[in-house]
Formats: structure tokens, C-alpha cells, sequence
């Protein structure tokens, strides 16, 4: 048997009163989740552990089966695996965004979402005039990029930028955990001020000011780490070759530790405007040679940063209709039978644009197993599945084990 796992990234969230108290994937159109929902069996899974931050890092990697606490070291290192950049022994890596800060205030964590192109122009112009032997920076995806620093203390307190839209940045720069981070903590936020003073005035910033769009006036580092110690997923689950599609570093870093090949897709941007078509056609292709998938569309998650109900419901009808609907049709035909799981990995309400450790709906359609009473696919029906609330590694034990594991 075949498995994929298609993870709509943020899709789940609260009742809005504009979508008439339905939540989006409940207003959505979502005929292939739903037909999907009916074949399969349902429940919620709990994929931040309790007193961890609701992050991507951490749900993802619970998604998989690993436990954050105890293999997390922070995003830095797990994009940069999926860049290709070695963290060394003595080595500290970082998530850095570029962000867009305006009157003193966060204005957003993208800088309007900025094109990959112009931001690597950015970054290349910052590591020119602040990198040096200890430090560099590498240009990542729109606003997603990575800083290494040589004997970097990770003991520091750093925000997420998407978590605090409109907070004034001052109260919110990097502070040392352990005294001996401190010399650290001074480090990045000086370099969070001198990328302010370079980016006022660059011509890309420039102009996106006289286009009326949002300036990429700073850097942000957060979430710093060591080169993580991870088992490959081939070593603790009966699969033997594996791959990861994602617009996002961070997941295709996941992917990299956990042993998948990373499939890259032309148009994928992580938005709205993602290629989905590509991703399914390049989907079905890994399915051919691999035994296992992991198929991540980020688009729904970056609409409930923006707030936007309307786009977040467009995001989810889009993965319904472009690609799980013909994901679902071709490998029902195929001679091997193909195992399909969907699920988020985390909310992001609309309402507070940012995520929530609430646990998610999931559905798992195995060819030949009886299905559940659950006809829909949201978060109200889930939590009356045959799998109720599952937590650690019981979703994907499950899932790729299913003759020698039970659900609850």
C-alpha cells in the first residue's frame, strides 16, 4: 500500500459571523474533503504539546510522529537543511524574516509578502555589509530566510513576527534566557537595528513605497537552534522510500531529517496563487517510485495571518478542487491501493491571525476499511469520529501501521 498525507496548513479555525457562524472549512465547498470524510474514518489530533508554542515546527513534526520536545532545536536549522546549509558543532541558525515595520510598529511579518527575487536582492545586500566570519545570512522564500551564527547561545526569548501584528517591535527584540546569552541577545538586536538604517533607503524598498506596498525595512530572527538529532521516518514505520512536496523551507527541512527526498514544483509560492495543479500532477508522479508522501499547501495558513475569511475559504475550495478531488479519482484506479490522510496542522483563526494549539480535524481513507458515521470534513464532525482525540505518535501509527494498531 501507498500513503499521503495532503496537510492543508492552517485550515482549521473558529466560527466566523461574516461566513454565518461556520467556520471556512465548514462554508467552504468541499465536495472531494467530504466524499473523502465519508470513505474514511475521522477524529482530532493534538499536535502542540502542552506548554510548547502552536508553531509550524512543532505541529509538523508531531503531524509525523516525533516529538517536539524532545528533537525541536528551532526553524532555523530545519530550513536550513532544506536550503542545503550545513550547521555546524558550535553553530546557531535562525528563522529570519523580513518584515515591514512601520511608525516603530510591526505592520505585518511578510513585508507584503515580497517576492522571492527582490528579497534575495535584500539579503545578499545585508550579508554584504553585516555578515562576516561569524555571521552569514542566506536567502530563503518571500520573506522566509535563515542566519547562521558561529558560537550563537539558542537561551534567548524571541518572538514570532506573525503572532504580534501591530506591536511596537522595540518591546519585543530578543532577551537572553540564561545570563550567558546575553552577549547573544545584544548581538541580534543590534543587528536588527543596522538592517533598519540599510533597508530604509535601498531602491527595491524605494519603490515598493512610491507602488504603495509594504517596505522590507527590517530583519527578524527567531526561533534559534542546534542541528537537531532526528530518526528518519524509514527507521520507525514499515515504508521504505519517502518525499516531501512544500513551498516552505521549514517543512521541506522536516522532511530532509525525517529522510524524504524533496520534490520541488514550479509556482509554488506558498499562497493563493500556489500552483496546486503542479503539486497534485507532481504528487502522483513520487507516489509511482515512493512509498510514503507528504503533500503540505502553506496558502490557508497565510490567509488567516492576513485575517481574510473570504481568501481563507477560497485557499481551502482551491485544495478541494485542484488537488485532493484529482489525487482522489487516479489512484482510485491504480492496481496499488493508495492510503489518503488530510488534515491542518495547527488553526489560524481568522479572528486572531495567528495559531492556536487547539487539536485538528483528520480524516484517513484506507482502501477496503469500513468507514465511520462522519459524512463532512470539518472540526465540529471530526470530533465525532471513530478515532475521537488522538495525540503523540497515535495519528501516524495509525496511518501506516493500520493491522497492528486499534484506534481509541
Amino acid at each position: 500500500m501507498k500513503y499521503i498525507i495532503i496537510l492543508g496548513d492552517g485550515m482549521a479555525d473558529e466560527p466566523i459571523a461574516s461566513l454565518g457562524n461556520k467556520t471556512p472549512l465548514q462554508y467552504a465547498k468541499t465536495p472531494a474533503m467530504d466524499k473523502l470524510a465519508e470513505m474514511g474514518c475521522s477524529g482530532l489530533l493534538k499536535t502542540v504539546p502542552d506548554g510548547m508554542h502552536p508553531g509550524s515546527e512543532v505541529a509538523n513534526l508531531s503531524v509525523l510522529g516525533y516529538a517536539p520536545e524532545k528533537v525541536l532545536e528551532g526553524r532555523g536549522t530545519l530550513e536550513a537543511a532544506s536550503m542545503g546549509i550545513e550547521v555546524l558543532p558550535g553553530e546557531m541558525a535562525m528563522r529570519c524574516n523580513l518584515i515591514c515595520v512601520e511608525n516603530g510598529l510591526i505592520k505585518n511579518h511578510s513585508a507584503g509578502h515580497i517576492s522571492t527575487e527582490e528579497a534575495a536582492v535584500l539579503i545578499r545586500f545585508l550579508d554584504e555589509k553585516l555578515g562576516n566570519d561569524r555571521l552569514q545570512l542566506f536567502p530563503g522564500v518571500s520573506y522566509r530566510h535563515v542566519l547562521k551564527l558561529k558560537g550563537g547561545d539558542k537561551h534567548l526569548a524571541c518572538t514570532p513576527p506573525h503572532d504580534v501584528p501591530g506591536a511596537d517591535f522595540r518591546s519585543l527584540m530578543i532577551q537572553a534566557q540564561k545570563p550567558e546569552a546575553q552577549a547573544t541577545a545584544d548581538y541580534l538586536n543590534c543587528l536588527i537595528l543596522e538592517s533598519q538604517k540599510l533597508l530604509e533607503n535601498h531602491p527595491i524598498n524605494v519603490k515598493h513605497r512610491a507602488a504603495g506596498k509594504d517596505a522590507a525595512n527590517s530583519i527578524w530572527p527567531w526561533s534559534p537552534g542546534y542541528k537537531p538529532a532526528m530518526q528518519t521516518l524509514s527507521e520507525q514505520y514499515p515504508i521504505k522510500t519517502g518525499a516531501v512536496i512544500s513551498a516552505v523551507d521549514l517543512v521541506r527541512g522536516i522532511g530532509v531529517y525525517a529522510g524524504l527526498k524533496v520534490i520541488e514544483v514550479e509556482g509554488a509560492t506558498g499562497l493563493y496563487d500556489t500552483n496546486y495543479e503542479g503539486k497534485a500532477e507532481a504528487a502522483l508522479e513520487a507516489l509511482k517510485t515512493v512509498d510514503f508522501l507528504y503533500l503540505h499547501v502553506e496558502a490557508s495558513d497565510e490567509a488567516g495571518h492576513e485575517g481574510d475569511e473570504q481568501l481563507k475559504v477560497k485557499t481551502i475550495e482551491y485544495l478541494d478542487k485542484r488537488l485532493l478531488k484529482r489525487i482522489m479519482e487516479e489512484t482510485a484506479e491504480w492496481p496499488e491501493p493508495v492510503a489518503i490522510a488530510l488534515l491542518p496542522d495547527h488553526p489560524t483563526p481568522c479572528r486572531i491571525r495567528t495559531h492556536t494549539n487547539k487539536p485538528v480535524p483528520f480524516t484517513i481513507y484506507r482502501p477496503g476499511a469500513k468507514p465511520d458515521a462522519v459524512k463532512v470534513y470539518d472540526e465540529f464532525s471530526a470530533a465525532n469520529g471513530k478515532y475521537g482525540l488522538m495525540k503523540g505518535d497515535e495519528f501516524i501509527r495509525e496511518f501506516l501501521t493500520p493491522t497492528t494498531s486499534q484506534p481509541k
